[in-house]
């Protein structure tokens, strides 16, 4: 049996750090579906198709890695794309509160689905898509922390306003 993970995030925008949990990620599955959330909580500031696109730019030499985009239960999609586990990335401490009450709460919601953290490399233990997307606003370089891809979309949909 295959052993497929999903990897969940709104992804505004994918970050260098989001790549480092996938890649360490698919070097641990036979397959890693990286689902891009449609929130209706959230206002990003990239549409649900343009993350997915960015994603999939960003993962195209992952050879056991795909892209989709999902509405609705994150364990109703992990069924449906006959994954057991789902991954999530801790930068911090403060991330674990959260994580932790989804995870468990998931759990609940469907016990086959597992949920394993894990940690990026230290040098992107202090990126996050709000602060990208916030030195970006502020006209500071983000080459650091994001694809070359989406620093570029970050440029245009900013100089657009």
């Amino acid at each position: 049996m295959r052993r497929v993970a999903i990897y969940p995030g709104s992804f505004d925008p994918i970050t260098n750090g989001h790549l480092d949990v996938i890649t360490r990620a698919a070097g641990m599955f036979d397959h890693v579906v990286v689902a891009v959330a449609h929130n209706v909580e959230k206002l990003p500031l990239f549409t649900t198709k343009e993350r997915v696109a960015l994603a999939q730019a960003a993962v195209k030499g992952i050879r056991n890695v795909s892209v989709d985009g999902f509405e609705g239960l994150l364990v109703d999609y992990a069924q449906r794309q006959q994954a057991r586990v789902v991954v999530r990335g801790l930068r911090a401490v403060s991330d674990f509160e959260f994580e932790f009450q989804m995870a468990l709460m998931n759990r609940r919601l469907q016990p086959k689905v597992e949920t394993i953290f894990l940690m990026p490399k230290d040098e992107y233990t202090f990126i996050s898509s709000r602060l990208v997307r916030e030195i970006a606003w502020l006209g500071g370089d983000v080459s650091n922390f994001v694809p070359a891809g989406v620093q570029k979309a970050l440029k245009q949909k900013i100089a657009a306003g």
